[in-house]
């Protein structure tokens, strides 16, 4: 009786998700009152209730959850400064001339855009705004502009520092403690925020290769779809302007990316200097005025406001859902699923993937990864391996028709000339390059836990 209230529980919360009711708020109030329902017929003790004020302490007193509003501020600070459209200028003049590209450019924008903003919808938002337009203006093919427009705006999922690895990389390390105290170890191993970044970052430039490399290839193939950008006047000095625009970005992600390699900076102190070089940044563009600083600063409240509130709501649904026996019905579920570890580890990939077309990463992250994280890795699964599978995992979720958030996303801003169904086409062979990334990822999980061992021992 008490697993099938916590199933309950759990559609209930879709139910009325898709009512269109607030996630937070939709976390705890149906959870209480599947509480004080369990609670009338005797199948839950109210006394898991009593342990919501010291969960959300921990929540206010934990330092590493200071980075996201932190990188949420560096990133909305350099999409607001324009730095986007003049780093994406600067690109198609280097590289428009060339069969493909301008869409080289936006692949190269997107992925400097997710190491400095992590934030998809804003950079699918702003290369749909400005990139769109310029590239079928130059006759490039509307499904292959859209397509690499939404699989590079969907690059701040995995490519550091990004806001999915800082909430995933703290889940998992509270998941990772949790198996470990399953199976018998009392002096457990930790997993951090950095070691996601780390381990994130080879996968994500061989997505960046990957997607580059496809743009090359159809360019090459069918020149007639991405053809070379017609320049007006060519600078004299196109390589020192490029370099101008080009170097203070790339240097602002090397010091908070480097920091954290280096073991110089946690990730909480990396992501204050990024939002002080973010500022510095905008300055030396003379790009900030009051004005947008009050823009900036209401933004990072309201995203922050809307991150820590689901976590609260998270956090009383995942006591309530423990109350009634959930995590051990889980539990038992994928320890009996065929396969073993990999099949557990497939259904709950699959779980994911089709979650994410009806919620973002953030209630995943704190809902679902709770209770099928300490399942997983006490099957013995490497925790930094899990999080960029996860990662990526979601990134090809939100990418992928009819219900992808970054479909969504370019479709409100995309010019009325571009059919819905050329966005959903574009982005079905960057589909498939996702797919095989995963694909590689799970043969080879080296991928991801090679260069943690290097950097970190």
């Amino acid at each position: 009786m008490d697993a099938w209230m916590a199933l309950l529980m759990f559609l209930a919360v879709f139910a009325v998700l898709m009512a269109g009711y607030p996630v937070a708020f939709t976390l705890a109030g149906v959870a209480l009152f599947f509480g004080l329902l369990g609670t009338l017929t005797g199948t839950f003790d109210p006394a898991f209730l009593f342990a919501i004020p010291n969960r959300l302490y921990g929540i206010m007193s934990n330092g590493t959850l200071i980075a996201v509003p932190l990188f949420v501020f560096m990133g909305v600070m350099l999409e607001r400064c324009r730095i986007a459209e003049q780093t994406l200028e600067t690109m198609g003049a280097l590289f428009g001339q060339l069969r493909g590209g301008l869409g080289v450019a936006v692949i190269l924008m997107g992925m400097l855009m997710a190491a400095s903003t992590g934030i998809v919808g804003a950079t699918v938002v702003t290369m749909g705004l400005v990139a769109l337009p310029t590239m079928i203006r130059q006759g490039y093919d509307v499904r292959l502009a859209t397509g690499s427009i939404c699989a590079a705006g969907t690059l701040g999922q995995i490519i550091p520092p990004s806001i999915v690895l800082v909430l995933l990389g703290e889940v998992l390390s509270s998941a990772y403690q949790q198996a470990q105290l399953q199976t018998g170890i009392f002096s457990p191993r930790t997993v951090s925020v950095g070691d996601l970044f780390v381990g994130a970052l080879i996968p994500g430039l061989i997505l960046v290769l990957f997607y580059i490399t496809y743009m090359v290839v159809i360019a090459w193939l069918k020149p007639e779809r991405a053809p070379p950008v017609r320049v007006r006047e060519q600078s004299e000095h196109l390589y020192v302007d490029a370099l101008k625009v080009l170097f203070p970005p790339l240097l602002l992600i090397v010091a908070v990316l480097g920091s954290i390699m280096g073991g110089v900076a946690t990730p909480t102190e990396a992501a204050s200097v990024g939002a002080v070089g973010a500022i510095g940044l905008a300055l030396a563009r003379k790009g900030l005025t009051m004005e947008r600083l009050r823009e900036v600063m209401q933004t990072t409240v309201l995203v922050t406001a809307m991150v820590f509130m689901i976590l609260i709501g998270a956090a009383v649904f995942s006591l309530v859902f423990r109350g009634f026996g959930g995590d051990d019905a889980v539990h038992q579920l994928l320890l009996n699923l065929p396969g073993g570890t990999m099949g557990a580890m497939f259904a709950v990939m699959l779980l994911m993937f089709l979650l994410g077309f009806v919620l973002d990463f953030i209630e995943i992250t704190f809902v679902v990864v709770p209770i099928v994280g300490p399942v997983l890795l006490a099957m013995g699964l490497d925790p930094v391996w899990l999080g960029v599978m996860i990662a990526i995992n979601l990134q090809t979720s939100f990418l992928t028709p009819p219900f992808g958030f970054a479909l969504f996303y370019l479709r409100g801003v995309a010019p009325d000339t571009v059919a819905t169904a050329d966005i959903y086409r574009g982005v079905m062979p960057f589909i498939a390059l996702q797919l095989l990334m995963i694909g590689l990822l799970a043969l080879w999980p080296a991928l991801a836990t090679w260069l943690p061992g290097v950097v970190y021992g």
